[in-house]
């Protein structure tokens, strides 16, 4: 793996100006002149223009062809979306020399983090659940979907929610993450991004403050997973499946938004604070339950690591071989 060479601040030249105080001056400055703020406003450029591009194409294609709520329209928007990102960060790579991996997608790490995420994520629905319905909130109801039908449209939303998975984590936790935490460190950049990731939600039809913070939290396990293992496969894998669960094998509200082609006819019923109401599970009180467990299963099934592996996933370094830590994992 390419790596760059971090002079040793300690071999400053006295005569230099002295650095501006405060959070612009960590976010856009320091003794090595381009810092993580001028990268994040180069990273956005780059990232508006190939979503600009990518809207422009998909609607000479598509047009009003295809409902903005339906499985396909949400299918193109989510490639467009992570294609946006994550070829903004190719980008950015030529500027900044380093390798695409440090920003959280190393494909030699993808299949098993991925298929463990995968095993959480749909552990974490089912119990969430399991909860709702032991109180009475939720009931299965029947079959929509038989035989090709269930197969077909079962490996449509996989499919889907995968790129969904990819697209929101590569864009809250990815090239901006690791670049904004080269400024300010990765528990705070992690805790904004984690807002933000909250917020973006309020914009679907029917959300609410309770589905925005249980967001919000989402986000922060997600950091903690990627902290933890070193990258993003994990929780990619473990968005896919939740999503997976709550719209195709559950059939009950994702994020506030109800997607037809569902497995069964199932319901809510009861109370918002055991429902999500309109928001759907998420909403629930019984998700910041499964989601304070899920934080327990990431301390316990991947340890912390060396401070020198957190060190280079935190933006601080590129990889620890830079450390004098060559084989090591890299670990936040």
């Amino acid at each position: 793996m390419a790596t760059e060479s971090f002079p040793d601040s300690s071999s400053t030249p006295g005569s230099q100006l002295p650095l501006p105080e405060g959070l612009p001056g960590k976010i856009f400055l320091n003794d090595e002149g381009l810092r993580s703020g001028w990268s994040l406003l180069i990273y956005a450029a780059f990232w508006l223009l190939i979503d600009f591009v990518a809207q422009v194409v998909m609607q000479q294609f598509i047009g009003t062809k295809i409902d903005s709520l339906s499985p396909q329209y949400l299918f193109l928007e989510e490639i467009a979306s992570f294609a946006s990102a994550y070829g903004a960060a190719l980008l950015m790579t030529r500027l900044e020399r380093r390798p695409t991996s440090v920003y959280g997608l190393p494909m030699q790490h993808a299949f098993g983090k991925f298929w463990q995420g995968v095993l959480l994520g749909l552990g974490e629905v089912t119990v969430l659940m399991a909860l709702i319905a032991a109180f009475g909130g939720y009931s299965f109801g029947r079959l929509a979907m038989h035989g090709a039908s269930l197969l077909g449209w079962g490996v449509f939303w996989a499919v889907v929610f995968v790129f969904v998975g990819l697209s929101e984590e590569f864009l809250f936790r990815g090239y901006v993450q690791y670049t904004l935490a080269r400024g300010i460190g990765f528990w705070p950049a992690a805790v904004l991004l984690s807002f933000l990731f909250g917020f973006v939600h309020r914009g679907n039809p029917g959300e609410g403050i309770v589905g925005e913070a249980n967001v919000a939290v989402t986000g922060l396990v997600f950091a903690f997973a990627l902290r933890r293992t070193g990258n993003l496969w994990l929780a990619v894998g473990w968005h896919a499946s939740f999503d997976f669960g709550e719209t195709f094998l559950f059939s009950v509200p994702n994020s506030a938004v109800v997607y037809a082609q569902h497995l069964s006819t199932a319901a809510l019923h009861g109370a918002t604070w055991l429902t999500g109401g309109t928001v759907g599970p998420e909403g629930s009180v019984f998700s910041f339950l499964t989601l304070g467990i899920s934080s327990l299963l990431i301390h316990l099934f991947f340890p912390a690591k060396k401070e020198t592996s957190a060190r280079a996933l935190s933006g601080e370094v590129d990889s620890v071989d830079e450390l004098g830590g060559k084989g090591q994992p890299h670990s936040f």
